[in-house]
């Protein structure tokens, strides 16, 4: 068997693809599997790293919305297509996985031609335009949110990494607290605004660091790699304040906290909610305002907080997170709330969706396109 994922682009896109990809290969260890991806995008990085093949096809930056720019879409497209239906040929590919974004459009498109079934995920609550031309050519869709408006789509969650979906904080606790240095009884936060951080968090929370310090709650700040790290001075008998510049072991950091303070990408959502880790989502303000929608369903099964970018600030993370921070009752009912929302199993449902795709295609089930 192989299998074609489509992508690439940003982490949110490409990290369920290699959650998928080692679930195929749990599932069965000769599956064969080409990852597709462009020259601009992180997969030319993450997918080696994670020992997948990639094969790169020429970057067509789609428009987020229905525009006039639209009708040049097909023709700028064509080359794209045509390569990207040459590798699914050489491969003689059994299914193609799509995740969104500009390489899932020309992989779409492609597969239709080539008679290959497709697989759809939305990892947004707001679908993009790639996804939802491709949830057109296939009875096989699948979302990580509940109300998802893709017509015929099946909720399942994101697929995580395997040392996010397995972890046990309450066990790793004290290991993950020794590895950042923090201290084994206090409560602590856990402050990142992604990969690239975010001015508006750091700022905030170097300004408050103080406070949260003398009501006995500790630290763990990661500022993005390209954001200068703040001179912290260790004070003798106050909570630690560790800042550092990237998390590379985001298991432990959730193991270490008891609450987050981040932006609401997808894939922060879905990790957040599978670990019963409660946060305070500051929406990213940009793009159709699909961070707030990811967050929304968690914060309402009572798994965290909103807060608008323009609303944040030393004082509201004085009068709304500090007294979560500082209520033990409060924290473990956010967490279970959080985590009965929250899907760990996202990477098996999803090779079974693919496993049944290619059923349907091979005339043992319905399959439309």
């Amino acid at each position: 068997m192989h299998v074609v994922l489509a992508g690439g682009g940003t982490a949110g896109h490409i990290e369920p693809a290699l959650a998928l990809a080692d679930a195929l290969r749990r599932h069965d260890p000769t599956v064969g599997i080409t990852a597709l991806g462009t020259e601009r995008g992180l997969e030319t990085r993450l997918v080696p790293e994670r020992g997948y093949h990639l094969e790169l096809i020429p970057a067509v930056p789609l428009p987020r919305k229905p525009t006039p720019e639209l009708i040049t879409v097909p023709g700028r497209l064509r080359a794209t297509v045509k390569a990207t239906q040459d590798i699914i040929e050489r491969t003689k590919a059994d299914a193609v996985v799509g995740f969104g974004g500009y390489v899932a459009m020309p992989a779409y498109l492609a597969a239709k031609r080539a008679g290959v079934p497709i697989v759809v995920h939305e990892a947004n609550a707001r679908p993009g335009l790639a996804n939802k031309v491709g949830s057109r050519y296939t009875d096989f869709v699948a979302v990580s949110t509940p109300d998802s408006k893709l017509r015929g789509a099946r909720y399942v969650g994101i697929p995580l990494r395997r040392t996010i979906a397995t972890l046990d904080r309450h066990a790793t606790r004290p290991e993950a607290r020794h590895y950042f240095g923090l201290d084994q009884r206090l409560p602590t936060l856990l402050v990142t605004g992604g990969s690239q951080g975010a001015r508006r968090l750091n700022e905030t929370v170097q300004a408050i660091a103080p406070r949260l310090q003398q009501y006995g709650v500790q630290i763990l700040h990661a500022v993005g790699p390209k954001n200068e790290l703040p001179h912290v001075d260790d004070i003798p008998g106050m909570p630690p304040y560790r800042v550092v510049s990237y998390l590379d072991r985001m298991d432990l950091a959730y193991a270490a906290a008891d609450m987050m303070l981040c932006r609401a990408g997808a894939m922060t959502v879905a990790e957040l909610a599978a670990v019963g880790l409660p946060a305070a989502f500051v929406p990213l303000p940009i793009g159709n305002g699909e961070q707030r929608l990811n967050a929304q369903p968690v914060v309402k099964a009572g798994g965290g907080l909103l807060v608008d970018d323009a609303e944040l600030s030393p004082e509201w993370v004085l009068s709304h997170v500090l007294p979560v921070l500082t209520d033990p009752q409060r924290l473990w009912d956010m967490s279970r709330a959080a985590a009965e929302f929250g899907r760990r199993d996202a990477d098996d449902l999803l090779v079974g969706m693919v496993y049944e795709a290619i059923g349907a295609a091979r005339g043992h089930g319905p399959h439309r396109g």
